[in-house]
């Protein structure tokens, strides 16, 4: 009894802490915890700067929400294949470190009274382009430091950090926001991608190089264009895959329809503050922290396939939550919009980011990925635009229920493809190529 009871702590303890009993994930984990805490400041900071202290139009600030993701449209083919090419880790410095020095210039520029919206549109331009760099080899990176059995947990841990920045870090933005102002409190997220990049150069696991097979045949590399055509061939020839985009990149379109507006429909037609703005986003968020916590368990007990249908068909009711809110009393509407579509979200996200990872080899980790993020995103500017000007053309809160009622259809091309049947996580990549 006393013989087997002895190695049974560390089990337990193992099983609670999982992969961050890992030294190079952990630090993997702690970096992008850290850059996701500041991220929130800059997401409440930069709208609030341009609607409040700029005074912005609403096509003005649709524009600056669409430069974010611009460069998704055209960079993010290219660079998935460029990034097959070469190994994560530097690129993945080189991104956070990118963004420190454009964020950084919007506190200079403010502080020497010259700062302007088309400062703010570089600046989200130029952020957009090394975030591209960033998601693409973060997205592939992963698979390099865990096991592909453990891919649900990993994308779950980071998951959770994210969801846990998304209800502190809102109210954390806001009260800095009144406390130092929105150009300065930008400064947090700059000094967050440094300490990002930090831990990341901290990591000692040995990346093979993606061409490696290669590099030992003595074969010829394949010109770009052909590199960036097998990822295509890829995603648009795997149905489930296919499906996944389809109803991915509606989602983002429609959503962005209203997310582009909102910050005017808050802070100048509700007449809220950064702080309860700020406050809203965070309570809302605990719904990111539950989804990150039983997107595993939904998983095993409902199926892979139908957690995925089911998480996406939430968005369309939690958008409409903004829609519906009286102008007298919208704190726990949107409160509540926040909080189921955060959930929706990250149950969403870590079921079908899993799928891809596990089904993909990884000498075309950064194609797929680039690939998706290009069709998925993609839409994300054409979205923004669109809020703009339906906001000008019939109002900001017609044009949130456009974009609220689109919302509720992008589950349906889920629904109906074989994704719905997905039972579990496949174990290895061979199954991509029977996915037709």
């Amino acid at each position: 009894m006393t013989a087997s009871s002895g190695p049974a702590a560390p089990k337990t303890r193992r099983d609670v802490l999982g992969l961050l009993r890992q030294v190079d994930f952990r630090r993997l984990w702690i970096g992008e915890t850290i850059s996701q805490f500041g991220s929130q400041v800059s997401l409440l900071a930069i709208p609030f700067i341009a609607t409040v202290l700029l005074r912005s139009s609403p096509l003005e600030i649709a524009i600056l929400s669409a430069l974010q993701f611009l460069p998704f449209v055209l960079f993010t083919l290219p660079a998935g294949a460029w990034l097959d090419r070469m190994r994560r880790r530097p690129i993945l410095i080189s991104g956070d470190l990118a963004r420190l020095v454009a964020l950084g210039t919007i506190p200079v520029a403010w502080g020497l009274g010259a700062l302007t919206i088309w400062q703010l549109y570089l600046v989200s331009f130029a952020a957009g382009i090394a975030t591209v760099l960033f998601d693409v080899a973060y997205q592939s990176y992963l698979p390099v430091l865990v096991e592909r059995d453990e891919l649900v947990e990993g994308n779950g841990k980071l998951q959770a950090s994210e969801a846990t920045a998304m209800v502190v870090g809102p109210g954390l933005g806001g009260g800095l926001i009144g406390l130092v102002g929105a150009p300065f409190a930008i400064v947090a997220d700059a000094l967050s991608y440094l300490a990002s990049a930090l831990f990341v150069w901290r990591i000692r696991q040995p990346e093979p190089h993606p061409e490696a097979e290669r590099l030992a045949a003595g074969r010829a590399r394949e010109p770009l264009r052909g590199q960036i055509a097998e990822g295509l061939r890829f995603v648009l020839g795997n149905v489930y895959l296919r499906a996944i985009a389809t109803a991915t990149s509606t989602s983002n379109l429609f959503g962005n329809v209203v997310f582009a507006i909102i910050p005017v429909y808050l802070y100048r037609e509700l007449g809220l503050s950064a702080a309860t703005a700020g406050v809203i986003f965070g309570i809302g968020a605990l719904g990111s922290l539950a989804g990150a916590l039983v997107a595993n368990q939904i998983a095993r007990r409902v199926g892979v396939g139908r957690a995925i249908v089911g998480s996406i068909a939430l968005s369309g009711p939690a958008t409409l939550l903004i829609a519906i809110a009286p102008r007298d009393w919208p704190v726990p509407w949107l409160v509540a919009s926040v909080a189921l579509a955060s959930f929706a979200n990250v149950v969403y996200n870590i079921n079908q980011v899993s799928y891809r990872q596990a089904i993909c080899p990884i000498s075309i980790q950064g194609r797929m990925n680039a690939t998706m993020r290009f069709i998925v995103w993609g839409t994300i500017p054409v979205g923004s635009i669109v809020g703009g000007l339906l906001a000008t053309a019939v109002g900001v809160h017609g044009a949130i229920w456009i974009g609220a009622l689109g919302s509720c259809l992008p589950f349906l091309a889920v629904l109906l493809s074989p994704v719905r049947s997905l039972r579990t996580i496949p174990t290895g990549p061979a199954v991509a190529t029977a996915a037709d």
